[in-house]
């Protein structure tokens, strides 16, 4: 096995992280190295067949700690994504301080390595969200690479702390880097606290589906995979000192995908009833932004990417795959969604 390519993949056991390590791994020329602490799943089972790899590595360790640089001396990668992150709105209101902690701090952490460890021999890749430009409210404007960060919860606002870190370095020390923003994910392997998954495990379990004040809040989506192989491609041909937006031309209101998904799961997994008599109405959550939609022209035209299979596609294999793997999800809580 010839290796071409050292990838360092922070936060690569998470939804976005393990789709990027899942697509590396399909080629032997490429080296994973897999960095998380395991936050969100203590065994994820969506890299277990690549356990025995001999191009892949996992090292159980927050991006915080110092044993970091001996993983930047020891495998010395190439290309360095840093994906760790806490992600979920509702718990960054409730615990800010591991939000400030994992995305800013960890941020920092892994910024001072590269630069101090691996002199600029490297390329890094910032994995960020939509939802540091904040609120685009009821109208029909759309975010762009240039638009001003304006983030609305904690969450948000520590991506965007972060994100301004890695343009500082840029600036300041000329750190080879670039920042994607990817709008709202969904695939396999998502965990139910998040509106896609929420929905259609709440209708195998025969469940009410939580829908924040009206439902008519929307946002940009994107399939897991095609963001990934987005996030690849930023790194291997993004220009240092730009940032990338990621998402589809798929832009829908909560009210109308649960919908969807609840008409997909008739069909897919009927009971006596149609699962849309679950979509129950709860308390708006503080501090809600009521639309977000990008506009992902730049990594289109510059780095010739885009979206592999249609939306209806996509949600029916994601739809199909909990059906099949609902027990993988079993012990997990269903919580409100984003």
């Amino acid at each position: 096995m010839s290796i071409k390519n050292i990838f360092l993949i922070t936060g690569g056991s998470g939804f976005i992280g393990s789709a990027v390590v899942r697509n590396l791994l399909r080629f032997s020329e490429n080296l994973v190295i897999n960095v998380d602490k395991l936050t969100y799943l203590k065994s994820f089972k969506g890299l277990e067949k690549y356990k025995e790899y001999k191009n892949y590595h996992f090292f159980k360790l927050d991006i915080n700690s110092e044993k970091i640089n001996k993983i930047l001396i020891k495998f010395k990668p190439k290309y360095i994504i840093n994906i760790a992150a806490e992600t979920h709105v509702d718990k960054s209101i409730m615990f800010s301080n591991k939000f400030i902690n994992s995305n800013i701090l960890g941020t920092y952490n892994l910024l001072e390595c590269c630069r101090k460890t691996l002199k600029n021999n490297f390329f890094f890749v910032q994995v960020s969200t939509d939802e540091v430009y904040g609120d685009l409210k009821n109208n029909n404007k759309i975010f762009h690479e240039n638009s001003p960060y304006d983030p609305s919860s904690p969450y948000s606002a520590s991506k965007a702390s972060a994100d301004h870190l890695v343009r500082s370095w840029v600036k300041t020390y000329k750190f080879p880097a670039c920042i994607t923003n990817s709008s709202n994910n969904f695939g396999p392997y998502q965990t139910p606290d998040k509106l896609v998954p929420l929905t259609i495990m709440s209708c195998i379990q025969n469940k009410k589906i939580p829908i924040y004040g009206n439902g008519k809040q929307e946002r940009n989506w994107i399939y897991v995979a095609d963001n990934a192989e987005a996030i690849i491609k930023v790194a291997k041909f993004g220009k240092p000192g730009s940032n990338y937006n990621i998402g589809s031309r798929n832009v829908l209101k909560n009210i109308n995908l649960v919908r969807y998904i609840c008409k997909k799961m008739d069909k897919f997994y009927p009971m006596k009833n149609s699962h849309l008599k679950l979509i129950s109405y709860v308390k708006d959550r503080p501090g809600h932004d009521f639309k977000y939609d990008i506009d992902s022209s730049k990594i289109r035209e510059e780095i010739k990417w885009n979206e592999k299979d249609n939306f209806e596609k996509n949600m029916d294999k994601t739809i199909l795959w909990y059906i099949n793997n609902s027990s993988y999800f079993k012990n997990h809580s269903i919580k409100k969604n984003r």
